[in-house]
């Protein structure tokens, strides 16, 4: 089984990969559209079993010459294995320079994972060596 996470975005699509869906169901995922088929992003938190491992084996170097993790996302969509949640509270990208540093002053600013109305979540702490 896989997860994948979709958040709603309004702008950069060319950056990530974006689901087309159709009532609530993912039907294909496309990695950096110039046009999406919707306006969510796959997120990029994924949770594999252990085929993974053979569906990288069988992904091909794409256009610009990378194995895409969309790719390997089809192939679960492909087996009726994906399955998929949508993002409550604020995403943002960490691929890019300026994006880590946002995000990077996101968590600053506000906490990571910090969903509106339900404060933040408990902190860890370690205990003393």
């Amino acid at each position: 089984m896989m997860a994948a996470p979709a958040k709603w975005i309004t702008s950069f699509w060319e950056r990530f990969g974006c689901p087309e869906i159709s009532n609530g169901r993912i039907l294909s995922i496309e990695e950096k559209p110039k046009i999406p088929k919707s306006k969510y992003a796959v997120t990029g938190i994924y949770f594999y079993d252990a085929s993974v491992f053979e569906k990288i084996g069988r992904a091909k170097p794409s256009w610009r010459n990378e194995l895409e993790i969309t790719d390997v996302n089809n192939m679960y969509l492909q087996e009726n294995t994906l399955s998929h949640s949508f993002l409550d509270g604020w995403w943002t990208d960490a691929g890019t320079f300026e994006s880590l540093v946002r995000a990077t002053n996101l968590v600053v600013k506000t906490g990571a994972n910090k969903i509106p109305g339900r404060g933040a979540p408990p902190r860890h702490v370690r205990a003393a060596e």
